[in-house]
C-alpha cells in the first residue's frame, strides 16, 4: 500500500532466532517441548485448582489466575515461531502482528500486577496468619484479579493504538522472533519519541510500583521467617520465597533492560535473549516453582489422573 511516495507495511517477515538451516529442526524440538511442558504444568494447575476443594483458597485462587496467564502468553507467541522453524514460513500479516502485540503487553501488564497481589497474599499468611482469611477474603481476592486483569490491558490498547499508527516505509523485516514493541520501534521511520515516552512513564507508573509492592512484602515476610524458631519451618519458608524472588526478579529484571533504556541503546540480540526469558521460559517455570513442588497440589494432581 502506499500513501504519497512512502511504501506502508502490509505484513512483515520474523527473522527468527537463526537463519542456520541446521538449526532449525533442533529448534523447533527444543521449543516445542518448552510449549508443550507450559501447556500441560498450567492446565494442571488450573484444573487441580478447580476440582479439589482443599486449593480453593486465595493462593490457589491467584496461583490459577497465573497458570491462565502464562498459558496464554505462550500461545501468543510459540506457535508462530514453531512455524518459523518448521516451514520457514515467516510472514506475519499487519493486522496479526499487531494482535500479537496487544496481547504480549496485556498478559505481561496483567502478569506484573497479579505477581504483587500474591506477594501481598504471601505478606497477609505470614506476617498476619490469624487473621489471614479475614484480610484475603474472596471478595478482595477477586477485585485483584480483576483489577489486575483490566488495568493490565489498559496501557497494552494505548500503546498499541500508537504503534498501529506508526509507518514503516524502510523495511518489513523484524529482526525478532514475534512482535515485540522494541524491534517495531526500531523498525519505523516515524518519529517514535511520544512512544517511548509514554512506554517509559507506563513502566514507571506500574511495574515499579508493583515490584516494589512485592519486594516490600517479601521483606517483611523474610523479616518474619528470621524469627521463626523451628529450623526446618525456616529452610521451608526461605526456599519457597527464594523461588518466588527468583522468578519475579527474572520477570522485572527482563523488562526493565528492554523497556526502560532508550531505542538508541536497544541491542536486538540482547533484546531476544530477554524476552525468551519472559515469554518462553519463565511461562513453563511457574506452575514448577510456585505449584508442583507443593504437596497439596501433587494430591491434587494425583485425584484428577485417577478421575
Amino acid at each position: 500500500m502506499k500513501v504519497g511516495n512512502t511504501t506502508m507495511a502490509t505484513e512483515f517477515i520474523i527473522l527468527g532466532l537463526s537463519d542456520n538451516p541446521q538449526l532449525q529442526v533442533p529448534l523447533f524440538l527444543v521449543f516445542l517441548l518448552i510449549y508443550l511442558i507450559t501447556l500441560l504444568g498450567n492446565l494442571v494447575i488450573i484444573t487441580a485448582t478447580c476440582v479439589d476443594p482443599h486449593l480453593h483458597t486465595p493462593m490457589y485462587f491467584f496461583l490459577s489466575n497465573l497458570s491462565f496467564i502464562d498459558f496464554c502468553c505462550s500461545s501468543n507467541i510459540v506457535p508462530k515461531l514453531l512455524e518459523i522453524f518448521l516451514s520457514r514460513n515467516k510472514i506475519i500479516s499487519y493486522a496479526e502482528c499487531m494482535v500479537q502485540l496487544y496481547f504480549f503487553l496485556g498478559f505481561g501488564c496483567t502478569e506484573a500486577l497479579l505477581l504483587s497481589a500474591m506477594a501481598y497474599d504471601r505478606y497477609a499468611a505470614i506476617c498476619d496468619p490469624l487473621r489471614y482469611f479475614l484480610i484475603m477474603n474472596q471478595r478482595l481476592c477477586v477485585l485483584l484479579a480483576a483489577a489486575s486483569w483490566i488495568i493490565g490491558f489498559l496501557p497494552s490498547e494505548m500503546i498499541t493504538v500508537y504503534v498501529s499508527r506508526l509507518s514503516f516505509c524502510a523495511s518489513n523485516v523484524i529482526n525478532h522472533f514475534f512482535c515485540e514493541l522494541m524491534p517495531l520501534l526500531k523498525l519505523s521511520c516515524s518519529d517514535t519519541a511520544i512512544i517511548q515516552h509514554i512506554v517509559f512513564v507506563i513502566a514507571a507508573l506500574m511495574a515499579v510500583p508493583a515490584f516494589s509492592v512485592t519486594l516490600t512484602s517479601y521483606s517483611y515476610i523474610i523479616s518474619s521467617i528470621l524469627r521463626i524458631r523451628s529450623a526446618e519451618g525456616k529452610r521451608k519458608a526461605f526456599s519457597t520465597c527464594s523461588s518466588h524472588l527468583t522468578v519475579v526478579s527474572v520477570f522485572y529484571l527482563s523488562i526493565f533492560f528492554v523497556y526502560l533504556r532508550p531505542t538508541s541503546s536497544y541491542s536486538q540480540e540482547q533484546g531476544k535473549i530477554l524476552s525468551m526469558l519472559y515469554s518462553a521460559f519463565t511461562p513453563m517455570l511457574n506452575p514448577l516453582i510456585y505449584s508442583l513442588r507443593n504437596k497439596e497440589v501433587k494430591n491434587a494432581v494425583r485425584m484428577v489422573i485417577g478421575r
